[in-house]
């Protein structure tokens, strides 16, 4: 059994995917670490000039340093998603200073501590909300009129396996991430005929910092909870959704894509 740790990546690296991207604009949010910093990364890499969101300006800026000292292109666009005006702004921005906007990895998100459903504090459910489903929802609402204006363009929203499944605990995460496919699957409809393409992932455990800070014994039962017996690499998730965002998908719309080791398929 091959741990996370030691799975090798290099295939997963963008230069397998290099050019996929090329002269695409895309802005990704929830860009400042984890999985959004590294789809970042990998955008860049396949070519395609990346406007990073996320509220937290300097550790954007340091995802955007790096990107610059590899050759990329990177705009640092601080930016809160469940505030309409703060994302209008982000698009503008975008369209000011490129021109144009292609494609969008619609990436940020918020959760509440671990809680039984009657103990959740509402401001929590409701923060849950805003910074997932509302955040989508708004994402989307200023990004397709630019890219129709564009000619077109291909969106990826985040959401979970808990999007898919019910998960015990954390009402206001897995509500919005349900209600993320839901919005998917509209917004699909809505463009299939005016070449917008409107796509979701649903990742399973993924080595974010989170999971990478656990013990391996508070590990153990994750890894045993997924069929492939390991944990996904947020460079797995990066790869798929700069394949979605390709002329290679360019049939694919309102599909919901598990990047999941497995775990939806039915049973570890």
């Amino acid at each position: 059994m091959r741990s996370e740790e030691t799975w090798n990546t290099t295939g997963l690296s963008a230069s397998g995917q290099n050019g996929l991207l090329a002269g695409k604009v895309a802005i990704i949010t929830g860009a400042s670490r984890g999985i959004g910093a590294t789809a970042a990364r990998a955008f860049a890499e396949a070519g395609a000039t990346v406007v990073l969101a996320a509220r937290d300006e300097q550790a954007l800026a340091v995802v955007a340093e790096g990107i610059r000292a590899a050759g990329g292109q990177a705009l640092v666009a601080p930016t809160d998603v469940g505030d309409a005006v703060a994302v209008e702004r982000l698009v503008q921005r975008t369209l000011d200073t490129y021109g144009r906007l292609d494609t969008a990895f619609n990436n940020a998100a918020a959760g509440h501590r671990p809680v039984q459903l009657a103990d959740v504090p509402v401001e929590e459910f409701d923060r849950a909300v805003r910074g997932t489903l509302r955040g989508v929802f708004l994402s989307m609402k200023f990004e397709i009129p630019a890219m129709l204006a564009s000619g077109g363009g291909a969106i990826v929203n985040m959401s979970s396996t808990a999007g898919v499944s019910g998960v015990p605990g954390i009402a206001g995460y897995v509500a919005s991430k349900h209600g993320v496919l839901g919005l998917t699957k509209s917004a699909a409809l809505d463009y299939a005929t005016r070449n917008i393409r409107v796509n979701a992932v649903a990742p399973g455990p993924i080595l974010t910092d989170r999971i990478r800070a656990l013990s391996d014994e508070r590990r153990e039962p994750i890894v045993h909870a997924v069929p492939m017996r390991r944990i996904g690499l947020p460079e797995e998730v990066a790869a798929t959704v700069v394949w979605l965002c390709s002329d290679l998908a360019s049939f694919i719309t309102g599909a919901i894509i598990p990047i999941d080791g497995g775990r939806l398929a039915g049973g570890a």
